[in-house]
């Protein structure tokens, strides 16, 4: 099981690396698969632009980060989905998380932008960040670190507060050239359908965080 969890895993990595980096160097190929929502408003079959903009990247810097956490958060969930659903449920539970979180989450910017034809986006973070706030959901007080600061972890469900605090707000401000939406909605994605995909969790998860407290104080 173990064998075929790494495997998914590492196959949509590489998938996104290999795509991200062929779109670097064929700038009709990533005009022709980027987030726009202008393009898609003017011509509906061009819908797949919500997909296929999750497996494009604007340098190494965005890729790596973003696969270094779809790669650490991925683990987690997927066993946990293998666990509960088998192989073959656990994997298409899984695919329906993260590719899913990459379209729902593009759905509001398509809205607020699909009459602005300078507005483009890109990147997975919308999929990655329904990664993440499910493992959130079914590991609550499994510490999260910060990129930049190596030696500070807090518990996952303090940062996700955080998290969803910070991307609403940067996302009010805008301004930044940053696609805040994709985070925000591909998280509560990710957090809604973690739930119902696992019920058993959302009172799990209090109980958790209650037992965390309770052992702090």
């Amino acid at each position: 099981m173990a064998d075929i969890q790494l495997n998914l895993v590492l196959l949509l990595t590489l998938v996104t690396v290999g795509i991200s980096m062929y779109a670097w160097s064929n700038e009709e190929f990533m005009d022709a698969w980027i987030m726009q929502p202008a393009a898609i408003n003017r011509d509906s079959r061009q819908w797949y632009r919500f997909l296929t903009s999750g497996f494009l990247h604007a340098d190494w810097a965005h890729l790596i980060f973003n696969m270094i956490a779809f790669y650490s958060f991925g683990q987690f969930v997927l066993t946990l989905f293998e666990a509960r659903f088998g192989l073959l449920g656990g994997n298409a539970a899984f695919l329906l998380l993260y590719l899913g979180g990459i379209v729902m989450s593009d759905v509001p910017t398509y809205r607020r932008h699909r009459h602005d034809w300078g507005y483009r986006s890109l990147g997975a973070s919308g999929g990655v960040s329904s990664i993440i706030f499910a493992a959130v959901l079914y590991f609550p007080t499994v510490g999260i670190g910060f990129p930049l600061l190596p030696d500070l972890s807090i518990p996952g469900f303090i940062w996700a507060v955080l998290y969803l605090a910070y991307s609403h707000q940067m996302s009010r401000r805008g301004g930044d050239n940053i696609n805040h939406d994709a985070h925000f909605y591909g998280a509560l994605f990710g957090l809604v359908l973690a739930i119902i995909l696992v019920p058993s969790s959302l009172p799990l998860f209090f109980l958790q965080i209650k037992a965390y407290v309770e052992s702090k104080f």
